[in-house]
């Protein structure tokens, strides 16, 4: 009896496992369309003040399923139990009847599977909280964009939590939760190469959202006032992408300038005679070579230390007066005449 008890508890705690993960991504859907994490919509002003209408159906059958697949999960932890004690009962019976020679171990019984982590249950909890009080913080007087921004930082830490009950519930498949701990991976370490471009994060690359990832889109979400949630809503893009498109016009000027000055000194010292344009070729790799072996530096290609030490050093001296004796006229009388044998110095134009 007790082995049909936990053959029938096992078989409950599946179907309200399927059952879970069927209402749990319904749900992600419904709240999708104002998170735009999997799908891009396009929210209107009436649908974030009366949103949660079309969310109030679809929360609730997730949550009566979780609750549900919680239980069941219970009941098997029950039946194991029950079923381990009579097995031991009987094993005791046996051994008092047939002596411990005779005595047989009980099978042990497999272990539960595992439930889902408390943190990710109550990060969803707190973040249906933090949904409900977006929505009811948005009145007829809140400025259009604060509207879009509150609402749809508070969508998307919903979806994602609910996101990771799903996948910490085991409602993924095997081919499935690999090809999403890919997607994750690959989003997360993006996201962190750009926060790192940016300023805001220091740590390693290694496309894991922990602490340090939360904290650096805080810090930019708090650099731009935006609601400090620790998850990239539709106006944290916005602003990485601001600080990113700063950034590299700002670099890429820096390294235009800096270009074009190589080229122009180049261009005052005789090496260079091609544009000052700012352009880095490999003729003009060249011709600063030329312009280090010139100054008797190692040939680089490469505007090092060495090569701007001699260069200050060469206008330096350039910059001293030399003093030299004026010829004596009857030594500028006896010059000889250049022969066709001498060459002349040559002139540049």
């Amino acid at each position: 009896m007790k082995q049909q008890a936990l053959a029938q508890a096992r078989t409950d705690a599946a179907a309200a496992a399927a059952h879970f993960c069927t209402t749990a991504a319904d749900y992600v859907t419904a709240v999708d369309r104002y998170g735009d994490v999997l799908t891009a919509t396009a929210p209107t002003v009436g649908d974030v003040q009366t949103a949660g209408t079309d969310l109030e159906q679809p929360r609730a059958d997730a949550t009566a399923a979780a609750q549900a697949a919680v239980d069941t999960q219970a009941a098997v932890v029950t039946a194991e139990k029950e079923l381990a004690a009579a097995q031991a009962a009987a094993a005791a019976a046996n051994t008092t009847a047939a002596g411990s020679s005779s005595a047989t171990s009980p099978t042990p019984s497999p272990s539960p599977a595992p439930t889902v982590p408390p943190a990710t249950v109550t990060r969803v909890k707190q973040a249906e909280t933090e949904f409900t009080a977006a929505q009811q913080g948005i009145s007829a007087q809140t400025p259009l964009r604060q509207a879009a921004q509150q609402f749809n930082a508070a969508a998307v830490a919903l979806e994602m939590s609910w996101l990771a009950l799903f996948a910490d519930a085991g409602c993924l498949t095997d081919e499935a939760e690999k090809s999403a701990q890919k997607a994750v991976h690959d989003y997360t370490a993006a996201l962190q190469q750009s926060l790192s471009d940016t300023g805001y994060f220091s740590g390693k690359v290694d496309g894991v959202y922990g602490p340090s990832t939360v904290d650096a889109v805080q810090a930019l979400q708090k650099a731009h006032g935006l609601p400090v949630t620790g998850t990239v809503d539709k106006a944290t893009q916005e602003a990485l992408q601001s600080d990113l498109q700063a950034k590299g016009g700002a670099a890429a000027q820096e390294e235009l300038a800096s270009t074009a000055a190589v080229q122009q000194t180049l261009k005052l010292a005789g090496f260079w005679d091609g544009p000052v344009d700012g352009r880095w070729t490999p003729a003009l790799t060249e011709a600063l070579k030329e312009f280090q072996t010139e100054l008797d530096v190692p040939a680089t290609g490469t505007v090092d230390a060495a090569t701007i030490a001699a260069l200050e050093k060469a206008i330096a001296e350039a910059g001293k007066p030399t003093p030299s004796p004026t010829p004596s006229r009857s030594a500028t009388s006896t010059a000889p005449e250049p022969s066709a044998s001498t060459p002349k110095a040559s002139t540049q134009t």
